[in-house]
């Protein structure tokens, strides 16, 4: 009897995500719960990756990837080390009011790469120990117990307020060296999840007015009649969504357009479909099938490239659609982390970047990026050499939430997040009580 074309869709989908969360197995120090930035060997941690893993572990519970005691102990050691880990000044110190190091040595967890002290970073990381503390609530359990008491240390021990630097807006960094960096997160970015954690915090909560400077330099583009909100790489549009569920609650400028940022997210997945379908920069392998223009490692200078297209290729850099930059690379996991936003484009993404480069898959997971442009001895080009551990925490995290809406559930309990968003201005949806099924009948 043959399989169904759902059963083989679903049997495809649940073996990405099962080699998806699997990097956390491989690629962490389990005696602190750091996570190594890539798949390399050597590199660091990241403190965002951290925030994925933590994230993901109660989604492999659930799917019996994992036990619930051996994901409560990865945690409360995670939570630990970042609870005791020396904050202050110093140049090798692991954080300081509150926040952490973008990268952190995988042994002693002491400052990597001479990175910034990251406002952003330190959102994923608190937003999944937030996501710990939601899951692991068994009263009579002491390390669950424990889980929840480290994640109130942890969150309310961070200093939002100082991160404005007297500004309005949150500042993307600070250096020891140097103070802080001059960039500021303002204008449409993935730092929604950043603004809702430093309004909802009970010790340094930002004002209301810095949500409202950060959106107001929203820009809007068309595509076709629909107007909707810009940025080109995709992540952006994934990042937040994968814990706040945007079905039907809005913020301001959102209610001021009849719009939200789960139907936006949905408008910038034809946009870049259809980018890719007319590939104005005549790449190699571009079609409405293949496609993902995000942040993401590409190749180094070359000379060898097809069609004798000129070489001019990007390195790491945030791609994006339909204004670039392109350099022909393609984020070959981002079609999939798009499953709950449009189930078909992600499956038609998937199964077509599979059937076209078989041997694309790097540990039985995608590697960080592809350059089919560049010539090299396989039918995929230029192939990064590593899993990146953001990447696979979202695939986790976005495939469950369409699967099960599981993460986006157990967020909407949260009272932190909640707080967080209402103080933002959202309203509506799951906010005032609307189950997401209703809202998706209301504005789908």
């Amino acid at each position: 009897m043959l399989q169904r074309i759902e059963d083989i869709d679903a049997a495809l989908v649940d073996r990405l995500q099962h080699s998806a969360f699997k990097y956390f197995l491989k690629y962490s120090n389990p005696e602190n719960g750091l996570v190594a930035d890539t798949s390399i060997g050597g590199v660091p941690a990241s403190i965002a990756a951290v925030g994925f893993a933590l994230s993901s572990y109660p989604v492999g519970v659930e799917r019996s990837w994992i036990s619930r005691k051996e994901a409560a102990e990865r945690t409360v050691n995670t939570l630990r080390f970042f609870a005791e880990a020396r904050q202050g000044e110093e140049r090798h110190a692991t954080g300081h009011r509150g926040f952490f190091y973008h990268f952190l040595h995988m042994d002693t967890g002491h400052r990597a790469w001479n990175s910034e002290l990251s406002t952003i970073d330190t959102a994923l990381l608190v937003a999944g120990i937030l996501t710990a503390a939601q899951y692991f609530n068994r009263e009579d359990d002491e390390t669950e117990t424990e889980i929840r008491e480290l994640a109130t240390f942890i969150y309310e021990r961070v200093d939002w307020r100082w991160a404005l630097n007297k500004g309005d807006t949150i500042a993307m960094g600070w250096k020891p060296s140097s103070g802080f960096l001059r960039w500021r997160y303002h204008g449409f970015d993935e730092a929604i999840i950043l603004y809702a954690l430093a309004l909802g915090s009970p010790t340094h909560p930002i004002p209301q007015s810095c949500y409202d400077a950060f959106t107001s330099s929203y820009s809007w583009m068309l595509h076709g009649e629909q107007s909707y909100l810009y940025a080109g790489p995709l992540f952006i549009h994934l990042f937040s969504h994968a814990w706040i569920d945007f079905r039907g609650i809005r913020d301001k400028p959102m209610a001021e357009r009849n719009w939200d940022y789960f139907r936006n997210t949905q408008v910038v997945i034809n946009v870049q479909r259809d980018y890719a379908e007319r590939n104005p920069g005549q790449f190699v392998g571009y079609n409405r099938n293949i496609w993902g223009f995000s942040a993401c490692d590409g190749p180094p200078p070359t000379r060898r490239m097809r069609g004798g297209r000129q070489p001019k290729v990007l390195g790491y850099a945030a791609r994006g659609a339909p204004l670039g930059p392109d350099d022909g690379t393609i984020a070959p996991w981002a079609a999939l982390a798009c499953l709950p936003y449009d189930k078909q484009a992600a499956l038609d993404g998937t199964k077509a970047l599979l059937t076209t480069y078989p041997n694309l898959l790097l540990e039985g997971g995608f590697p960080g990026g592809f350059n089919p442009t560049v010539k090299t001895k396989r039918p995929e080009g230029w192939v990064d050499d590593r899993t990146v551990g953001i990447d696979q925490g979202l695939v986790v995290m976005t495939i469950e939430n369409e699967r099960s809406d599981f993460i986006w559930k157990l967020m909407r309990q949260s009272p932190v997040f909640r707080l967080g968003l209402e103080r933002a201005g959202f309203t509506g949806g799951w906010l005032e009580g609307i189950e997401p099924e209703e809202v998706v009948r209301k504005f789908g």
